[in-house]
């Protein structure tokens, strides 16, 4: 079996918030950039007109209500429906009790879901790469 190397997604331009383990956050959350959670959020998380905004709940980490963001990396647990225009990435030891709507997803060993995973489509202005795009192929095992 060949190992490949892990490569998780990259940090957005911006500032990066960061969630200590100690905060435990009553009410939705609007920001851009990163947001790095090791502590509790109770509400939704959005990344408002950010397309390259990251969340990431670290393990330990949880979050109580839906999540819209570009990239999303889960390590913790989150209660609530996943939305990324980008990738979603569930790391060993996640746990998701909700929907996952995403265009890429990677699902490490390890990970749980309690929900279902619905792909979504590119919209009409995504369907066409820009020039260095294009390199990724798409397998259809059936």
């Amino acid at each position: 079996m060949r190992k490949r190397k892990k490569e998780t997604i990259p940090f957005s331009k911006g500032e990066v918030t960061f969630l200590a383990n100690d905060v435990h956050i009553k009410g939705d959350v609007c920001f851009a950039g990163n947001l790095e959670i090791e502590g509790q959020v109770t509400g939704n998380i959005l990344a408002e007109g950010d397309r390259e905004a990251r969340v990431r709940i670290a393990p330990g980490g949880v979050v109580r209500g839906d999540i819209r963001v570009s990239h999303i990396i889960v390590g913790g647990k989150v209660e609530g429906t996943l939305h990324s225009s980008g990738q979603i990435e569930l790391s060993d030891g996640a746990v998701v009790e909700g929907n996952l709507h995403y265009r890429l997803l990677e699902v490490e060993k390890g990970a749980v879901v309690n929900g279902n995973f619905i792909q979504e489509q590119r919209q009409e202005q995504d369907a066409e790469p820009a020039a260095g795009e294009g390199d990724e192929a798409i397998a259809v095992i059936s």
